[in-house]
Protein backbone atom coordinates (compact mmCIF):
# COMPACT_ATOMS: atom_id res chain seq x y z
CA UNK A 1 0.00 0.00 0.00
CA UNK A 2 1.35 3.37 -0.71
CA UNK A 3 2.20 5.82 1.57
CA UNK A 4 0.01 8.86 1.99
CA UNK A 5 1.09 11.85 0.16
CA UNK A 6 2.60 14.32 2.87
CA UNK A 7 1.49 17.70 2.82
CA UNK A 8 4.87 19.21 2.61
CA UNK A 9 8.00 17.59 1.69
CA UNK A 10 11.49 19.23 3.73
CA UNK A 11 14.25 18.85 1.45
CA UNK A 12 17.88 19.23 3.24
CA UNK A 13 20.96 19.37 0.37
CA UNK A 14 24.17 18.52 2.30
CA UNK A 15 27.41 18.57 1.80
CA UNK A 16 30.05 16.96 4.29
CA UNK A 17 27.17 18.78 6.58
CA UNK A 18 27.91 15.96 9.39
CA UNK A 19 28.37 18.37 12.14
CA UNK A 20 24.89 19.85 11.99
CA UNK A 21 22.60 17.46 10.75
CA UNK A 22 21.92 15.87 14.25
CA UNK A 23 20.46 19.27 15.31
CA UNK A 24 18.87 19.95 12.62
CA UNK A 25 17.01 16.83 12.02
CA UNK A 26 16.15 16.78 16.07
CA UNK A 27 13.97 20.33 15.59
CA UNK A 28 12.38 18.66 12.84
CA UNK A 29 11.62 15.57 14.89
CA UNK A 30 10.13 18.39 17.36
CA UNK A 31 7.78 20.10 14.87
CA UNK A 32 4.13 20.96 16.68
CA UNK A 33 3.13 20.12 12.83
CA UNK A 34 3.10 16.41 11.75
CA UNK A 35 1.89 16.54 7.65
CA UNK A 36 5.65 16.34 6.38
CA UNK A 37 8.39 13.89 5.11
CA UNK A 38 12.01 14.40 5.00
CA UNK A 39 14.30 14.24 1.87
CA UNK A 40 18.20 14.55 2.76
CA UNK A 41 19.87 15.06 -0.88
CA UNK A 42 23.64 14.34 0.33
CA UNK A 43 25.93 15.39 -2.70
CA UNK A 44 28.71 13.22 -2.09
CA UNK A 45 29.63 13.90 1.65
CA UNK A 46 32.92 12.41 2.50
CA UNK A 47 32.45 13.18 6.75
CA UNK A 48 29.68 10.18 7.36
CA UNK A 49 26.55 11.97 6.88
CA UNK A 50 24.64 9.33 5.49
CA UNK A 51 26.15 6.69 7.62
CA UNK A 52 25.13 8.58 11.03
CA UNK A 53 21.62 9.60 8.94
CA UNK A 54 20.70 5.85 8.13
CA UNK A 55 21.44 5.10 11.91
CA UNK A 56 19.81 7.76 13.60
CA UNK A 57 16.91 9.15 11.77
CA UNK A 58 15.41 5.96 9.96
CA UNK A 59 12.09 8.12 8.48
CA UNK A 60 14.54 10.15 6.56
CA UNK A 61 14.74 9.38 3.32
CA UNK A 62 17.99 9.90 1.58
CA UNK A 63 19.11 10.44 -1.92
CA UNK A 64 23.01 10.03 -2.73
CA UNK A 65 24.04 11.91 -5.67
CA UNK A 66 27.51 10.85 -5.93
CA UNK A 67 29.57 13.80 -6.26
CA UNK A 68 29.07 17.35 -5.47
CA UNK A 69 26.41 18.40 -7.72
CA UNK A 70 26.18 21.48 -6.41
CA UNK A 71 23.32 22.91 -4.31
CA UNK A 72 20.86 23.56 -7.15
CA UNK A 73 20.72 20.29 -8.13
CA UNK A 74 20.21 18.88 -5.04
CA UNK A 75 17.44 20.67 -4.12
CA UNK A 76 15.80 19.64 -7.52
CA UNK A 77 16.27 16.07 -6.61
CA UNK A 78 14.54 16.76 -3.59
CA UNK A 79 12.00 18.38 -5.16
CA UNK A 80 11.18 16.20 -8.42
CA UNK A 81 11.08 12.87 -5.62
CA UNK A 82 8.01 14.43 -3.65
CA UNK A 83 4.80 13.91 -4.20
CA UNK A 84 3.59 16.94 -1.64
CA UNK A 85 2.10 20.35 -3.03
CA UNK A 86 4.33 22.06 -1.12
CA UNK A 87 7.88 21.86 -0.63
CA UNK A 88 10.57 23.14 2.20
CA UNK A 89 14.40 24.04 1.64
CA UNK A 90 16.22 24.10 4.49
CA UNK A 91 20.07 24.16 5.29
CA UNK A 92 21.91 21.37 6.83
CA UNK A 93 23.50 24.24 9.10
CA UNK A 94 19.78 25.36 10.90
CA UNK A 95 17.45 24.35 14.01
CA UNK A 96 13.58 25.33 13.44
CA UNK A 97 11.44 26.44 16.18
CA UNK A 98 8.99 24.00 17.28
CA UNK A 99 5.97 25.58 15.54
CA UNK A 100 8.71 26.83 11.84
CA UNK A 101 6.42 24.31 9.54
CA UNK A 102 3.00 25.20 11.15
CA UNK A 103 3.29 28.72 10.66
CA UNK A 104 4.86 28.45 7.08
CA UNK A 105 1.50 25.78 6.18
CA UNK A 106 -0.65 27.53 7.78
CA UNK A 107 0.55 31.20 6.44
CA UNK A 108 0.42 29.30 2.66
CA UNK A 109 -3.22 27.92 3.26
CA UNK A 110 -4.17 31.66 3.91
CA UNK A 111 -2.41 33.07 0.85
CA UNK A 112 -4.11 33.89 -2.36
CA UNK A 113 -2.79 31.31 -5.36
CA UNK A 114 -0.57 34.02 -6.36
CA UNK A 115 1.58 34.03 -3.29
CA UNK A 116 4.07 30.89 -4.48
CA UNK A 117 6.85 31.52 -1.82
CA UNK A 118 7.08 32.50 1.79
CA UNK A 119 10.47 33.57 3.55
CA UNK A 120 10.99 32.33 7.22
CA UNK A 121 12.06 34.75 9.80
CA UNK A 122 16.38 33.20 9.58
CA UNK A 123 17.71 34.45 13.11
CA UNK A 124 21.56 34.05 13.71
CA UNK A 125 22.45 30.98 15.81
CA UNK A 126 25.09 32.63 18.21
CA UNK A 127 22.46 35.66 18.69
CA UNK A 128 18.61 34.75 18.51
CA UNK A 129 17.69 38.72 18.32
CA UNK A 130 19.58 39.35 15.66
CA UNK A 131 18.05 39.26 11.98
CA UNK A 132 20.46 36.98 9.08
CA UNK A 133 17.63 36.96 6.39
CA UNK A 134 14.39 38.49 6.42
CA UNK A 135 13.68 37.75 2.77
CA UNK A 136 16.49 38.48 0.02
CA UNK A 137 16.71 41.86 -2.37
CA UNK A 138 17.86 41.94 -6.01
CA UNK A 139 18.88 44.98 -6.84
CA UNK A 140 19.21 46.79 -10.56
CA UNK A 141 22.89 47.23 -9.55
CA UNK A 142 22.98 43.97 -9.26
CA UNK A 143 23.36 43.83 -5.39
CA UNK A 144 22.05 40.96 -3.51
CA UNK A 145 20.99 41.55 0.37
CA UNK A 146 19.66 39.68 3.36
CA UNK A 147 16.83 41.90 4.62
CA UNK A 148 17.62 43.10 7.70
CA UNK A 149 20.84 41.00 8.71
CA UNK A 150 22.72 42.30 11.22
CA UNK A 151 19.64 44.24 12.32
CA UNK A 152 17.58 43.70 15.72
CA UNK A 153 15.21 40.78 14.86
CA UNK A 154 12.11 42.98 16.90
CA UNK A 155 11.99 44.75 13.97
CA UNK A 156 11.07 42.56 11.87
CA UNK A 157 7.38 41.30 13.43
CA UNK A 158 5.09 42.27 10.69
CA UNK A 159 4.00 40.02 7.47
CA UNK A 160 4.77 41.85 4.42
CA UNK A 161 5.74 41.02 0.69
CA UNK A 162 9.52 40.81 0.25
CA UNK A 163 11.13 39.91 -3.32
CA UNK A 164 12.07 36.59 -2.73
CA UNK A 165 13.07 33.88 0.09
CA UNK A 166 16.67 32.79 1.31
CA UNK A 167 16.06 29.10 0.26
CA UNK A 168 17.58 27.84 3.12
CA UNK A 169 14.22 28.01 5.38
CA UNK A 170 11.69 28.92 2.73
CA UNK A 171 7.84 27.58 1.30
CA UNK A 172 6.90 27.06 -2.12
CA UNK A 173 4.01 25.21 -4.07
CA UNK A 174 5.44 22.86 -6.01
CA UNK A 175 3.61 23.17 -8.78
CA UNK A 176 5.01 27.06 -9.36
CA UNK A 177 8.30 25.44 -8.78
CA UNK A 178 7.93 22.91 -11.91
CA UNK A 179 6.07 25.98 -14.22
CA UNK A 180 9.39 28.31 -13.39
CA UNK A 181 11.67 25.45 -14.22
CA UNK A 182 12.97 24.50 -10.95
CA UNK A 183 16.75 25.45 -9.97
CA UNK A 184 19.41 26.43 -12.63
CA UNK A 185 21.76 23.75 -12.30
CA UNK A 186 24.58 25.44 -13.88
CA UNK A 187 24.80 27.97 -10.98
CA UNK A 188 25.96 25.27 -8.80
CA UNK A 189 26.54 27.78 -6.42
CA UNK A 190 25.14 31.31 -5.11
CA UNK A 191 22.71 33.45 -6.42
CA UNK A 192 20.63 29.87 -6.93
CA UNK A 193 17.45 31.02 -5.34
CA UNK A 194 17.49 34.79 -6.31
CA UNK A 195 17.36 33.47 -9.79
CA UNK A 196 14.40 30.98 -9.19
CA UNK A 197 12.95 33.78 -6.96
CA UNK A 198 13.22 36.06 -10.22
CA UNK A 199 11.56 33.74 -12.42
CA UNK A 200 8.90 32.89 -9.87
CA UNK A 201 8.12 36.69 -9.78
CA UNK A 202 8.36 36.90 -13.56
CA UNK A 203 5.82 33.91 -13.77
CA UNK A 204 3.33 36.42 -11.77
CA UNK A 205 4.51 34.79 -8.55
CA UNK A 206 5.01 36.56 -5.17
CA UNK A 207 6.14 35.76 -2.03
CA UNK A 208 5.73 36.82 1.74
CA UNK A 209 7.72 36.62 4.48
CA UNK A 210 6.26 35.34 7.74
CA UNK A 211 7.37 36.50 11.34
CA UNK A 212 6.11 33.77 12.94
CA UNK A 213 8.28 30.63 11.19
CA UNK A 214 11.38 31.09 12.66
CA UNK A 215 14.62 29.47 12.05
CA UNK A 216 17.96 29.43 13.50
CA UNK A 217 21.20 29.66 11.14
CA UNK A 218 24.71 29.46 11.41
CA UNK A 219 25.44 30.36 7.98
CA UNK A 220 28.57 28.97 5.73
CA UNK A 221 27.60 24.69 7.05
CA UNK A 222 28.96 23.76 3.76
CA UNK A 223 30.81 26.26 2.69
CA UNK A 224 33.58 27.15 0.08
CA UNK A 225 36.62 29.18 0.27
CA UNK A 226 36.41 32.97 -0.56
CA UNK A 227 38.11 32.88 -3.77
CA UNK A 228 35.60 30.44 -5.57
CA UNK A 229 32.85 32.46 -3.51
CA UNK A 230 33.77 35.49 -5.45
CA UNK A 231 34.33 33.73 -8.45
CA UNK A 232 30.62 31.77 -8.37
CA UNK A 233 29.31 35.44 -7.60
CA UNK A 234 31.03 37.07 -10.41
CA UNK A 235 30.09 34.65 -12.87
CA UNK A 236 26.43 33.91 -11.47
CA UNK A 237 25.23 37.91 -11.22
CA UNK A 238 25.70 38.58 -14.66
CA UNK A 239 24.11 35.45 -15.77
CA UNK A 240 21.15 36.22 -13.67
CA UNK A 241 20.07 39.34 -15.64
CA UNK A 242 20.71 38.42 -18.95
CA UNK A 243 19.02 35.06 -19.18
CA UNK A 244 15.88 36.44 -17.62
CA UNK A 245 15.78 40.00 -19.38
CA UNK A 246 15.01 41.12 -22.45
CA UNK A 247 17.79 43.29 -23.78
CA UNK A 248 15.19 46.46 -24.01
CA UNK A 249 14.99 45.98 -20.38
CA UNK A 250 18.75 45.29 -19.61
CA UNK A 251 19.36 48.87 -21.88
CA UNK A 252 17.01 50.87 -19.58
CA UNK A 253 19.42 49.70 -16.73
CA UNK A 254 22.83 49.19 -18.04
CA UNK A 255 24.54 52.06 -16.27
CA UNK A 256 23.20 50.86 -12.91
CA UNK A 257 24.79 47.26 -14.40
CA UNK A 258 28.08 48.48 -15.34
CA UNK A 259 28.33 50.50 -11.52
CA UNK A 260 27.37 47.50 -9.58
CA UNK A 261 30.28 45.61 -11.66
CA UNK A 262 32.72 48.23 -10.86
CA UNK A 263 32.16 48.65 -7.13
CA UNK A 264 31.82 44.41 -6.55
CA UNK A 265 35.62 44.62 -8.47
CA UNK A 266 36.62 46.83 -5.84
CA UNK A 267 35.01 45.63 -2.68
CA UNK A 268 35.89 42.16 -3.23
CA UNK A 269 39.33 43.10 -3.73
CA UNK A 270 40.00 39.66 -5.28
CA UNK A 271 40.56 41.19 -9.44
CA UNK A 272 41.59 37.37 -10.21
CA UNK A 273 38.65 35.25 -9.61
CA UNK A 274 36.55 38.41 -10.19
CA UNK A 275 37.65 38.68 -13.57
CA UNK A 276 37.63 35.04 -14.19
CA UNK A 277 33.90 34.67 -12.92
CA UNK A 278 32.98 37.09 -15.48
CA UNK A 279 34.52 35.96 -18.39
CA UNK A 280 32.84 32.74 -17.46
CA UNK A 281 29.60 34.39 -17.56
CA UNK A 282 30.41 35.88 -21.05
CA UNK A 283 31.63 32.44 -22.29
CA UNK A 284 28.05 31.46 -21.03
CA UNK A 285 26.18 33.95 -22.94
CA UNK A 286 24.99 32.07 -26.01
CA UNK A 287 23.27 29.84 -23.07
CA UNK A 288 21.95 32.52 -21.42
CA UNK A 289 20.56 33.84 -24.42
CA UNK A 290 18.80 31.03 -25.26
CA UNK A 291 17.39 30.45 -22.03
CA UNK A 292 15.93 34.24 -22.47
CA UNK A 293 14.54 33.22 -25.68
CA UNK A 294 12.50 29.81 -24.23
CA UNK A 295 11.26 30.97 -21.05
CA UNK A 296 7.44 32.31 -21.52
CA UNK A 297 7.38 35.52 -18.15
CA UNK A 298 3.78 36.81 -17.72
CA UNK A 299 4.98 40.20 -16.16
CA UNK A 300 5.24 42.93 -19.11
CA UNK A 301 8.54 45.47 -19.55
CA UNK A 302 6.83 47.47 -17.64
CA UNK A 303 6.08 45.34 -14.97
CA UNK A 304 9.66 44.05 -15.05
CA UNK A 305 11.29 47.76 -14.69
CA UNK A 306 9.12 47.77 -11.32
CA UNK A 307 10.19 44.29 -9.85
CA UNK A 308 13.74 44.98 -8.78
CA UNK A 309 14.80 47.38 -6.45
CA UNK A 310 16.50 50.67 -7.02
CA UNK A 311 17.84 51.17 -3.59
CA UNK A 312 21.48 50.43 -2.47
CA UNK A 313 22.37 49.75 0.67
CA UNK A 314 26.02 49.67 0.52
CA UNK A 315 28.59 52.83 0.63
CA UNK A 316 28.79 54.91 -2.61
CA UNK A 317 31.41 53.71 -5.66
CA UNK A 318 33.05 57.17 -5.19
CA UNK A 319 33.57 56.50 -0.94
CA UNK A 320 34.99 52.87 -2.05
CA UNK A 321 37.69 54.54 -4.01
CA UNK A 322 38.52 57.19 -2.27
CA UNK A 323 38.34 54.34 0.82
CA UNK A 324 41.05 52.13 -1.65
CA UNK A 325 43.48 55.15 -2.33
CA UNK A 326 43.72 56.15 1.21
CA UNK A 327 44.75 52.13 2.12
CA UNK A 328 47.28 52.48 -0.36
CA UNK A 329 48.91 55.41 0.76
CA UNK A 330 48.92 54.53 4.35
Amino acid sequence: MASPVKKITVVIPNWNGLDHLGKCLDALRAQTFGDFAVIVVDNGSEDDSVAFIRKNYPEVDIIETGSNQGFGAACNAGITASNSPSIALLNNDTVADPDWLGELAAAMDNAPESVTMLASKMVQMQDNAVIDDAGDILTWRGGTFKRGHGQPASDFDRQIEVFSPCAGAALYRKDALISAGLFDESFFLYLEDIDLGLRMRLNGGSCRYIPSAIVQHIGHGSSFPHDRYVFFIARNRPTLFMKNFPMSVLARHIHSLIYGWFFYYLAYNRPGPYIRGTLAAIKNLPSSIKKRQTAQPRLSKKEMHSLLSNDWPEISLLQLIRNRLKAFSL
